[in-house]
């Protein structure tokens, strides 16, 4: 970098220490950036749609991750570069506000840029080429609603959102098992649901994983399952009509808040302490039983003297409870957590027809069940798999199946899916281009042609011919006006999504256009890059 000097010919510094720093500017600048956000694209493509491929990831201290879920392939891969982690916030937000299409919105805004990077070589302005982008998202976002389908449903009637939540497992490890799964979604969001307000707390749904068994075994249970047993085995494994004390306070005597130290130089002093101890004990353990408790869950753990004498009493007991599953339980339970023995009334004991300790296969694991519970809104899904990858992958893909039917309560407007919407709005949008006197008409043009990245992607992972396969389908749009005509990734014989049943949400797919154009807009405006030299 050249030197400056002030009116007195000294020379002074504008930059510290730039010959540590690398600087990359002007349309150079750009490119690099283009080429980062296509290369973290190029990574997610294999894994759109149905018969998209899964990704392998290994973490630093040996754990092992499958998964084909875009967010959480970005989340593991420790992208160092500037560009590539914008692409990571990008899939992140997605799944923040959607929960599903976080690899669908990445590969948008790896084709959005690669079209980008055509219209900078041609000497179209970033700034010109941005604002077109900025026009046809609009347009995309409106023709996105008119194509929109309402669908109805109840309580009664699940049947829509069961189609939907299976179009979002079809693309998943669990595809086999997709019917049950969304059953078991559905009605865990209705289970929590309020219908009236169309909104969904997606925080009483608990979901539990348990290595062992078959993915078949994936139970709802109206309830929540603790993966904690009774403390004592002699204690009863099964209660009926349980009354359960949930505390946060600590099964021991009170520690002093200061420093301090007991001499104890008699037989007599070291008896009446442990007497006292007792004694505390034996009040604890009354407080309880004169509350009317017969099950108490303590988030603190207790010694083997306190546990001996909760046996000795009759009163069954379950220690170190989480406070997320603390709370939970008092939700389900209709009780309130007690932070002393002493505020502990008949009133704040929580509720329940069954509490029960279910043990697995031959293991010594066992895990306890608290059903029937006075205030069914908070349930837990409880899943089985052949091992840990097969459960976490079961976990991700369930909760995508939450978040889509948590999307249609709120908002019950879908377009059908099969790369079918981003076909009719790339035509809409190359119609809308000819009306647009400036060179923006231009980088309209290819936004449309980058829509077309994610039909392509659907049909070169199914093993078809990507160009003919788009091309035909493409055509059949115009001939018969049809916007619900797709990739017919599954074989099934009809291009026809809306007879296959393949929905995604009008909201989610809106949400992928604009969060995609924003990232693009953003990454084009970018002309000068500087960074620190690595060492």
């Amino acid at each position: 970098m050249a030197l400056a000097f002030d009116e007195f010919g000294r020379p002074f510094i504008i930059i510290r220490e730039q010959e540590q720093k690398s600087r990359v500017r002007g349309l150079e600048a750009q490119k690099a950036n283009i080429t980062a956000a296509k290369a973290v694209a190029r990574i997610l493509r294999t894994s759109l749609g149905p018969k998209g491929m899964d990704k392998m990831l290994q973490s630093p201290d040996g754990d092992v991750t499958i998964t084909n879920d875009g967010a959480t392939i970005l989340e593991q891969m420790d992208v160092d570069n500037q560009i590539g982690k914008l692409m990571v916030e990008l899939s992140r937000s997605q799944d923040y506000e959607i929960g599903d299409g976080t690899t669908g919105v990445v590969v948008t805004a790896g084709a959005l840029l690669e079209q980008a990077g055509l219209l900078l070589d041609r000497g179209i302005h970033p700034i010109r080429i941005a604002e077109g982008y900025e026009m046809a998202s609009k347009i995309a976002v409106e023709h996105l609603s008119n194509i929109a389908q309402k669908f109805e449903f109840s309580s009664l009637d699940i049947e829509p959102l069961v189609q939907t939540c299976m179009t979002t497992l079809s693309s998943k490890i669990v595809n086999r098992c997709k019917r049950k799964l969304a059953e078991i979604a559905v009605k865990a969001v209705l289970a929590v649901a309020d219908l009236e307000r169309k909104d969904v707390n997606l925080d009483l749904i608990k979901v539990e994983g348990k290595v062992g068994g078959k993915l078949e075994d994936t139970e709802l249970v109206a309830g929540i399952i603790v993966d904690k047993d009774m403390s004592h085995p002699q204690m009863p494994k099964r209660i009926e009509n349980a009354k359960i004390a949930i505390l946060t306070c600590p099964f021991e005597p009170p520690k002093p808040k200061t420093k301090h130290k007991v001499d104890i130089d008699t037989v007599e002093k070291f008896e009446s302490l442990r007497e006292q101890e007792r004694q505390y004990f034996d009040n604890m353990v009354q407080l309880c039983k004169d509350a009317g408790a017969t099950l108490v869950i303590c988030q603190w753990g207790f010694d083997d003297e306190a546990n001996h004498l909760l046996m000795n009493r009759g009163l069954p007991a379950v220690r170190w409870v989480g406070g997320v599953e603390l709370e939970l339980i008092a939700i389900a339970t209709g009780g309130r957590i007690v932070p002393r023995f002493q505020e502990l009334t008949p009133e704040k004991l929580g509720k329940a027809g069954l509490v029960r300790e279910k043990s697995f296969g031959t293991t010594k694991d066992r895990m306890l069940y608290i059903e029937q519970c006075s205030n069914s809104r908070a349930v837990t899904i409880f899943i089985r798999g052949g091992n840990k990858m097969i459960v976490e992958e079961t976990k991700r893909s369930i909760h995508d199946a939450l978040c889509v039917a948590r999307n249609l309560i709120r908002n019950n407007a879908i377009v059908y899916g099969g790369g079918s919407a981003e076909i009719s709005t790339s035509l809409v949008i190359d119609a809308a281009a000819d009306k647009i006197p400036g060179v923006e008409q231009y980088a309209m043009r290819a936004f449309a042609e980058a829509l077309d990245a994610v039909p392509m992607a659907l049909a070169e992972n199914s093993g078809l011919q990507p160009i003919d396969t788009l091309t035909a389908v493409k055509a059949q749009q115009v001939k018969e006006k049809n916007p619900h005509l797709g990739i017919d990734c599954n074989n099934v014989g009809t291009n026809d999504m809306k007879e296959q049943n393949v929905f995604e949400t009008l909201i989610g797919k809106q949400q992928q256009f604009l969060l995609a154009t924003q990232v693009v807009k953003m990454i084009l405006k970018i002309d000068d890059v500087i960074t620190p030299s690595s060492f």
